[in-house]
């Protein structure tokens, strides 16, 4: 296993919700990292942002790991969620904030 697939393994397992992002929670430096923020932002959800531009190796390990080719990429208690667009249509039709509650994920302010 290589070092990065051995990286992304353990921030996946030490933390409950991760996302592989471009730029960080505060500052996404794509529109579609910048939404999962916010969607996660507004959920409350305690999360882990992981910047990919630090290293080629790490954009191209991330997509490796998920057999997933874009990021942002979701993980909630080890398991991939998905991209942007699952990310946001799970989270419109009120999908994402069920699956957090049952990963035992506390979500603030569930309409």
């Amino acid at each position: 296993m290589s070092a990065i697939n051995e990286f992304i393994g353990n921030e996946v397992k030490n933390h409950d919700v991760v996302v592989f992002m471009k730029g960080t929670p505060g500052f996404p430096q794509c529109g579609f990292s910048g939404q999962v923020v916010q969607i996660l932002d507004y959920l409350g959800v305690e999360y882990h942002g992981v910047n990919v531009l630090t290293s080629d190796e790490m954009r191209q390990g991330i997509k490796e790991y998920s057999n997933w080719p874009t990021i942002p990429q979701l993980y909630v208690k080890g398991e991939f969620v998905g991209g942007c667009d699952i990310i946001r249509e799970m989270f419109q039709a009120g999908e994402l904030q069920g699956h957090f509650e049952e990963k035992g994920i506390a979500v603030k302010g569930a309409a």
